[in-house]
């Protein structure tokens, strides 16, 4: 049950995002203040997260993972009470803040167990952890609307809190990994000097930018895909509903397919193989809005589009991480907090290049998985010249 409940462990980021959202408009009403002031837990939450993670990264790597998973554990589940007596928009705005930054403890320590465990293999147990993640984001707006049936918008914070508590609970009994006992595993670098260890070590900067980029096209997709849908081609919410379940689904999909043959063929071959048929696809995607195309055609370049990402997503992370032992959760800080600081930046490319079609969002993507291409060849060129 190990994979299940580290899952559950990153899980915590997108229940926290996403399964209050049917309830913006009640805590807005709630709160005597507007929807705008609500949604801008959102990005307070992200800011708390990339906070969060550059903080306990290093931390993770010196003390160890798991008093960092009691730690973070904890806070979110204090901090999540907090949250649902919250009194008015200043206070639920500040521990939204917290509750990300100190749940952030809890979600960087993930990578190195899956590291841990599975060596060699460590793309395959991102994989796992990354498919029974998915479902979270998928189901959380549905659990969220299911609660707000029994009670108020509080009551999804106390679901929230009681999570973290029994999941705490789980982990103090079940969580007992060898790199928690054993210290020589651990790194002795001070704070600063854990990041330029891990910017500095020979064949990553590239990889991290690949999965970087790679998290930039999955953004321009999750930021413009309401409108294309709804918007450009005039469809209703429940089509919508239906069609992005069914790029959720592609990902997931495609990370079933890597964890099974991934051992067999390498990280970095799953990624140059996906990265090929992304960049087909999104060149594909690129032509039918060019040309003007009906929105089927540009579902059916999504699907293996999106498939694409998940795989390059999770053998980009693995490559990373695989370069490390003693650095794990700063090469996960460092990875997350560029993915998120990145990511970020969508939005509002996309305004600036706005036309009213999905022609911008399309190039978008495509420009950033030709990126992911060039750096891939630059570093087995790189690879190739250096000496053995």
């Amino acid at each position: 049950m190990l994979i299940p409940m580290l899952a559950a462990i990153v899980a915590i980021t997108p229940l926290a995002i996403d399964m209050y959202l049917p309830a913006m408009s009640i805590l807005a009403a709630s709160f005597d203040t507007q929807v705008t002031m609500v949604q801008l837990s959102l990005s307070i939450y992200l800011a708390g997260y990339a906070c969060g993670m550059l903080t306990f990264g290093p931390l993770a790597d010196k003390i160890g993972r798991r008093p960092l998973v009691i730690i973070g554990l904890s806070g979110f589940c204090i901090v999540s009470f907090l949250l649902a007596c919250s009194q008015n928009i200043e206070q639920f705005l500040g521990l939204r803040f917290f509750q990300a930054f100190i749940g952030a403890a809890a979600t960087v320590v993930v990578p190195g167990y899956i590291r841990e465990v599975y060596g060699d293999n460590t793309a395959k147990g991102m994989s796992y952890v990354s498919l029974i993640m998915m479902l979270a984001p998928l189901i959380a707006p549905t659990i969220g609307s299911f609660i707000l049936e029994l009670g108020d918008w509080h009551l999804i914070f106390f679901v929230l809190s009681f999570y973290a508590l029994a999941l705490l609970c789980l982990i103090l009994f079940k969580l007992k990994m060898p790199s928690d006992k054993d210290k020589q595993q651990r790194s002795q670098h001070g704070f600063l000097k854990s990041y330029y260890t891990v910017f500095s070590r020979q064949g990553v900067k590239l990889h991290i930018a690949s999965g970087v980029l790679t998290s930039f096209a999955f953004f321009c997709y999750l930021t413009a895909a309401p409108f294309i849908y709804m918007e450009v081609f005039g469809l209703d919410k429940s089509l919508f509903a239906i069609l992005f379940s069914t790029n959720v689904g592609a990902l997931m999909l495609a990370n079933i397919i890597n964890s099974r043959i991934v051992s067999r063929y390498g990280s970095k071959r799953m990624l140059n193989v996906a990265t090929f048929f992304a960049f087909i696809a999104a060149l594909g995607l690129v032509l039918v809005n060019l040309l003007d195309f009906s929105y089927h055609f540009t579902v059916i370049m999504l699907i293996p589009l999106m498939g694409g990402l998940g795989i390059m997503s999770v053998n980009a992370d693995a490559i990373v991480l695989m370069k490390f032992k003693q650095e794990t959760g700063t090469a996960t800080a460092v990875i997350g907090t560029l993915r998120f600081g990145f990511g970020a930046t969508a939005g509002p490319l996309m305004a600036l290049f706005y036309t009213g079609t999905a022609v911008p969002f399309a190039v978008l993507m495509l420009i950033s998985i030709a990126l992911v291409g060039f750096c891939q060849a630059f570093q087995t060129r790189l690879s190739q010249s250096q000496p053995q």
